[in-house]
C-alpha cells in the first residue's frame, strides 16, 4: 500500500455480508505502542491455533501467503492440530454470552488482530482489544513461576492459550 493509497476490503462470508473496512496503515506497521505481539497472524496460523478451524475455510479477505503451509482442519476444530496438541478454546457461544464479541469482528479477538495487522484501525475497539491482549500476560507469569525455562511441555494448555493471543511461550 502506498502512503496515500487507501484500500477498502469487502467481506462476504457466513458471519458478515457486505461488511466494509478501510486499511489506513501499512500491513504490520504502526501498532499502538502498548501492543507488541510476538507473532504475526501468519506465524500463528502456521504454528497451529484454534484447532485449525478458526475461519471455517472462509479467509478470502486475508493474504493467500498467510495460509501457505497452514495447519487447518477440514471440518470441526481438532486440538491435535494446535501447536501444543491440546484444546485451549471455548466455543464462540461462550464468548458471545460474555459480551466479548463485537459486530465488527464476529469471530472474535483473532479476527480483530488479523484486520488490525492488515491496517484497519477502529480506535475504541482497538483499545478494548489491546487491553484484553495485555491481560493475557498473567499466564506468562504462571508459566515462569511453575515451569523450568525452556520446558515447552509444562502447562501446554496455558501455552496454547497464549499462542492464541500472539504470545510466543516457546521463548519462556
Amino acid at each position: 500500500m502506498m502512503h496515500n493509497e487507501l484500500v477498502q476490503i469487502v467481506v462476504n462470508d457466513s458471519f458478515q455480508q457486505n461488511y466494509r473496512y478501510t486499511l489506513t496503515e501499512q500491513s504490520g506497521k504502526r501498532f499502538d505502542p502498548e501492543f507488541a505481539p510476538d507473532l504475526t497472524p501468519k506465524d500463528m496460523i502456521s504454528l497451529g491455533v484454534f484447532g485449525g478451524a478458526y475461519f471455517g475455510g472462509e479467509h478470502a479477505e486475508y493474504p493467500e501467503d498467510w495460509f501457505a503451509g497452514a495447519v487447518l482442519s477440514a471440518g470441526a476444530p481438532d486440538p491435535s492440530l494446535n501447536y501444543f496438541g491440546v484444546s485451549a478454546s471455548q466455543p464462540l457461544s461462550v464468548w458471545q454470552a460474555k459480551g466479548w464479541i463485537y459486530p465488527e469482528d464476529p469471530r472474535g479477538w483473532f479476527q480483530w488482530y488479523c484486520r488490525y495487522y492488515l491496517g484497519r484501525r477502529i480506535p475504541d475497539e482497538d483499545a478494548r482489544q489491546i487491553k484484553r491482549w495485555k491481560a493475557m500476560a498473567r499466564h506468562i507469569a504462571q508459566i515462569k513461576k511453575n515451569c523450568l525455562p525452556g520446558n515447552v511441555t509444562c502447562r501446554p494448555r496455558q501455552r496454547q492459550a497464549l499462542l492464541h493471543w500472539a504470545y510466543d511461550s516457546r521463548k519462556i
